[in-house]
């Protein structure tokens, strides 16, 4: 079934397809010794997957079909899991260095970190409020349940210049700059600052992602502490 929106402009797909590349590319840099032939893999279907998707949206998403949803939701599936697959092998390193290992462990760690955030940021624009299509395409009475509230969702009854952007006055929605930087501050701070997750998935995946970026963080530490004894 194709699902087409009524009138308006979709969301401009090429954002999250440079955030997908740029994690993509970090997460084919790691060292080779690290999983060498699962981050092939998760690289070229990647970039493979991102050629239908294209196809479909070249510029605005505002085309859907069953497949393609599913092509998309996977995508954002298969980098999280794949990139947490390699934190585990990163914290495994961590905890026993090779010697004269310092720097190299230090910059992955980083390179880990930053993908992290891009591949969650992805898989909540996909999930929340039926994806970027659903979200800018239906009336908001027909929306699916939220999994994330942000700000913009409850100041209506704030001062006038504030609620003229809000969801209810200027029938705002949440683009994938927004999931970016809900991702970042939940990586930073170990908790969603600027929206509250409210679905059980939601509270999972941003659960998820504080965990393994604290766990990430406190044998980072450790690690530049040894370095300097």
């Amino acid at each position: 079934m194709t699902f087409m929106p009524a009138g308006g402009r979709g969301e401009h797909r090429w954002p999250a397809v440079a955030a997908l590349l740029v994690a993509l590319a970090l997460y084919l840099a790691l060292p080779s010794t690290f999983i060498p032939g699962l981050r092939y893999t998760v690289a070229g279907i990647g970039v493979v997957l991102l050629v239908p998707l294209v196809a479909v949206n070249p510029v605005r998403l505002h085309r859907q079909t069953a497949w393609s949803r599913g092509l998309s939701v996977g995508q954002a599936l298969l980098l999280a899991v794949a990139n947490q697959v390699a934190l585990v092998a990163l914290v495994l390193t961590l905890v026993d260095p090779p010697a004269g290992s310092g720097t190299r462990l230090l910059l992955s760690a980083a390179q880990v970190w930053l993908t992290n955030v891009i591949a969650f940021a992805l898989v909540l624009w996909e999930l929340d409020r039926g994806g970027p299509v659903v979200r800018r395409a239906l009336a908001r009475h027909e929306l699916p349940a939220a999994d994330l509230r942000f700000a913009q969702d409850e100041d209506h009854d704030a001062i006038a210049e504030v609620a003229l952007a809000s969801s209810r006055v200027a029938d705002w929605r949440p683009r994938f700059g927004d999931y970016l930087y809900t991702s970042l501050s939940n990586s930073m701070a170990f908790s969603a600052s600027d929206s509250i997750p409210l679905s059980g998935r939601a509270k999972a995946l941003l659960g998820l992602q504080a965990f393994s970026g604290f766990v990430l963080l406190a044998l980072v530490i450790a690690r530049a502490v040894s370095l300097f004894n």
